[in-house]
């Protein structure tokens, strides 16, 4: 790759990822200051971009991203730092999780009730039928800045691309932004539901065949059918109509 080719994927990887944050905000999806977008920048040295520490997703745009290695330093010139507790969970999926381009995480009210249920998430929904055997989950062990919790978040997750941290919130991965985004969306829709029907009482249950033919039909999860683009793009002219300073 030369230079130039890389400086302009670089770029254009930078404003995708500040829109991103910017769906996220319009979405709600937000957590004061906290939670993290992560993507990987190709190319031998394992650079990631990651949202400046201190600013809400509103506030991010494509030149105040923070590039930083797999061990959180920072490449480059920035005015910002990065948050320990995001590049450590990020980096270890990146590091570990070989098409694990883009990682997404959320502490949705939803999201993080879900993964409080001992149940996790019940299969009792057009959301969560089309997650059959799609998510993972992984136990607590407290804020995650400890390096030594990086193999096992790996491990729990396998091959999925859809995450429930227990006692925490959501996370999905995805070799796109789009891709990741879908996930995350199906997933956060998929509690949001649960948790609603949780207030009338006793639901009913997908039957096992209905739930493998729905995760087989999300055709939104399938590369041959844009793999989420269409979606993302159409909330990216919405974000555009609310604030197009992401682009900056």
């Amino acid at each position: 790759m030369h230079m130039t080719d890389q400086v302009i994927n670089e770029q254009t990887l930078r404003t995708g990822l500040a829109g991103c944050y910017r769906i996220f905000a319009m979405l709600g999806w937000t957590e004061l200051i906290y939670n993290h977008i992560t993507l990987r920048i190709p190319g031998p040295e394992s650079h990631f971009l990651i949202n400046p520490s201190g600013l809400h997703y509103s506030e991010v745009t494509a030149s105040n991203l923070v590039k930083i290695d797999l061990d959180g330093q920072i490449i480059g010139e920035s005015k910002y730092r990065a948050n320990p507790a995001g590049f450590v969970l990020h980096s270890a999926i990146h590091r570990g999780i070989p098409d694990a381009h883009c990682v997404m995480h959320t502490h949705t009210t939803a999201g993080s009730a879900v993964s409080c249920s001992r149940q996790g998430l019940v299969i009792n929904n057009f959301y969560a039928a089309q997650l059959h055997n799609r998510v993972a989950y992984h136990d607590f062990e407290g804020i995650t800045v400890h390096a030594e919790e990086g193999p096992r978040v790996v491990q729990s997750i396998g091959a999925a691309k859809a995450v429930i941290l227990r006692n925490h919130g959501l996370l999905s991965i995805g070799n796109t932004i789009p891709l990741a985004f879908s996930y995350l969306w199906t997933l956060q829709r998929a509690c949001e539901v649960q948790w609603a029907t949780a207030a009338l009482g006793e639901s009913i249950p997908v039957p096992e065949s209905i739930c493998r033919q729905a995760s087989q039909d999300a055709l939104q999860f399938d590369p041959r059918y844009g793999g989420g683009r269409d979606v993302f793009d159409a909330l990216i002219r919405q974000v555009d109509k609310i604030d197009a300073s992401w682009r900056e």
